[in-house]
């Protein structure tokens, strides 16, 4: 299901296509010139106002203040996630006496919007060990490497998704 699109959104759309047109604008100009930055907030306003209907997978952004803190905490917990998943993946490789127990997990998000799932679903699948394979609704279906027994969803999804799903609600819904 996704996010929906009510009048009160229509704001948040806006602005958010604005911010992301206009960021992108910077980094293609690479320039601060008066210039640049008038006809960059221009550009990006008009294709705002003409194709936020469009544009629907920034919908599920949680604009504010905070919001570039939000995303670099779960950059570096993704990056410590990283790290130590590929760390344990190499150990199971290099040592044949340690279990591989593969097995397609089901999993839930609370994450509502296109954007959110899409996310999570990308941490998922860079996150050495683990898979991304299919979702549907509220449900994503992985390919785990090494799965305990005897886990139920609740806790399956928590030690999979658990902490990124937790960063990614801060600024996203």
């Amino acid at each position: 299901m996704a996010y929906n699109h009510t009048s009160d959104t229509r704001a948040r759309a806006i602005v958010s296509l604005f911010a992301i047109s206009f960021l992108l604008w910077l980094g293609l100009t690479g320039s601060l010139n008066n210039q640049e930055l008038i006809t960059g907030v221009i550009v990006a306003l008009v294709l705002s106002l003409l194709f936020h209907k469009q544009v629907t997978i920034f919908n599920g952004l949680r604009v504010s203040w905070l919001m570039p803190f939000y995303i670099l905490v779960y950059l570096i917990d993704f990056v410590a996630a990283l790290i130590v998943a590929n760390l344990d993946l190499a150990r199971r490789v290099l040592t044949p006496s340690l279990p591989i127990r593969p097995e397609v997990v089901e999993i839930e998000t609370g994450l509502q919007s296109d954007l959110g799932r899409l996310l999570l679903a990308n941490t998922i699948t860079l996150t050495p060990g683990t898979l991304s394979v299919d979702y549907d609704d509220n449900r994503l279906s992985v390919h785990w490497v090494y799965s305990p027994p005897g886990l139920n969803r609740q806790q399956v999804t928590r030690r999979i998704v658990g902490r990124f799903e937790r960063h990614l609600s801060r600024f996203l819904c």
